[in-house]
């Protein structure tokens, strides 16, 4: 099948144009190589069975020598020999041009393994799985951007070509690359198991050389599944995870695998939104716990299509998840990110999604419309909450929201009365 444009293709193109070299980030398998590959004109892979002993001497020795070829010269998995950073930024400081290499790996370095930051040599991005609209099944008759950039962007009456129980089954099956050359529904479910199979029984191992116990791994994704979407505390999940008696973690222990889970870019919690129109003690500050992409947490519970169709309460977390990935590949950013906004008044905005320019926008993500008006409630009062704070003298002001937005898995856009759009997840695009 032929190669499915990723919103990553132009910000490639981009901090090709402006940087040595370009660093793509990102788990493995959402097609961090695949996308390189369109644009290089040379490429060394460092886990190719056949040279992997020869490079990595090659690196210890002369890792300059690993750098010839056509540029730009595709790395891949650089991070096998982290010297190959810093070699990279010699060699751009060397020919001073644009767009030489590109690194990819799917796990974060240490910094203690590399002697220079790349600072304006060497750009990061980061890579996800494909979002729904990357994977043709968003039919991409919104735009994110136009929200922000047109006042007027008519958004009333445009439908969603997917049903719930379609929502469902791409969460389950995730967004990696690999299934899109499967041809049977119920074989596409398998990546994902296979997904979380891999990264517990070697990837935790392998991340930093230390070895860990594939069971506790399992364990403590399987925890992290159960309380996706949620503020639960450390010794919560410590509790769910020992709650067997078939393993045994001490609170060291336990931060240890998140941590290699985050270097393999498995787990990335959401931080919190924390603006001074409450007080601060009212506001919650703990992390929203959340993966990279829905199968993961799906495949860690093993469930299924259909027993989640019998669960919509539980899908409703997943589906969350869904949007935090697909927001997060419609905004590809320098700096802009996702927060939540929660407090113990049970007010809250499930997401705040930043730009970089400092626009933001209040989300909440409601899977059914018997949900609408109670989080485009929300997503008023926080706004008015907003308003009463700036009325007050020497405050310095907050930004107002830019947008408020419902993201659904209904089936028509619109925008309400009182301003707050409601959409559909399948009709977003970037």
């Amino acid at each position: 099948m032929s190669y499915l444009n990723r919103v990553s293709d132009k910000v490639l193109l981009e901090r090709l144009e402006a940087f040595g070299a370009v660093l793509i980030e990102g788990p493995k398998w959402c097609g961090k190589t695949t996308t390189a590959e369109q644009v290089a004109r040379s490429v060394i892979k460092m886990q190719d069975t056949d040279m992997r002993d020869e490079y990595l001497a090659t690196a210890a020795s002369k890792p300059s020598l690993l750098l010839l070829g056509e540029t730009p010269r595709l790395i891949d998995e650089w991070q096998d020999a982290p010297v190959l950073w810093d070699a990279v930024r010699t060699m751009v400081d060397k020919r001073q041009e644009q767009g030489l290499y590109i690194l990819t790996g799917s796990n974060a370095v240490k910094k203690d393994q590399i002697f220079h930051s790349g600072n304006g040599r060497i750009s990061r991005m980061n890579m996800l799985p494909m979002s729904l609209w990357e994977s043709q099944e968003s039919n991409g008759k919104i735009s994110l951007k136009e929200l922000f950039d047109n006042p007027e962007y008519d958004i009333d009456g445009i439908t969603s070509d997917m049903q719930i129980e379609d929502l469902i089954y791409v969460a389950c099956r995730g967004g990696w690359p690999a299934t899109v050359n499967i041809k049977s529904s119920k074989a596409k479910l398998l990546v994902a198991r296979n997904y979380v199979d891999t990264v517990c029984r070697e990837d935790i191992s392998r991340v930093d050389g230390v070895q860990r116990d594939e069971r506790l791994a399992r364990m403590i994704l399987r925890a992290y599944a159960r309380n996706i979407s949620t503020l639960v505390k450390n010794t919560s999940l410590m509790a769910d995870v020992t709650s067997s008696g078939e393993v045994s973690c001490t609170p060291p222990t336990f931060e240890d695998y998140v941590t290699a889970f985050k270097h393999l870019f498995v787990i990335c919690n959401i931080e919190a939104w924390c603006p001074a129109i409450r007080s601060k003690t009212a506001i919650r500050s703990g992390l929203k716990r959340s993966f990279i992409d829905p199968s993961i947490a799906v495949a860690s519970l093993g469930l299924t299509p259909e027993v989640l169709i019998t669960q919509l309460k539980t899908f409703g977390f997943i589906f969350e998840q869904m949007c935090v990935r697909d927001l997060k590949a419609y905004t590809p950013d320098f700096n802009s990110h996702i927060s939540y906004y929660r407090d113990r008044y049970s007010l809250e905005a499930d997401l705040v999604l930043h730009l970089e320019d400092g626009r933001y926008a209040l989300i909440e993500c409601k899977l059914g419309s018997n949900e609408i008006k109670e989080g485009a409630n929300h997503l008023l009062e926080i706004k008015r909450l907003i308003n009463e704070f700036n009325k007050q003298e020497k405050q310095v002001p907050l930004r107002e929201p830019d947008l408020l937005i419902v993201i659904t898995g209904g089936k028509m856009a619109y925008t309400r009365p009182d301003g707050v759009k409601i959409i559909p997840l399948a009709c977003l695009k970037d």
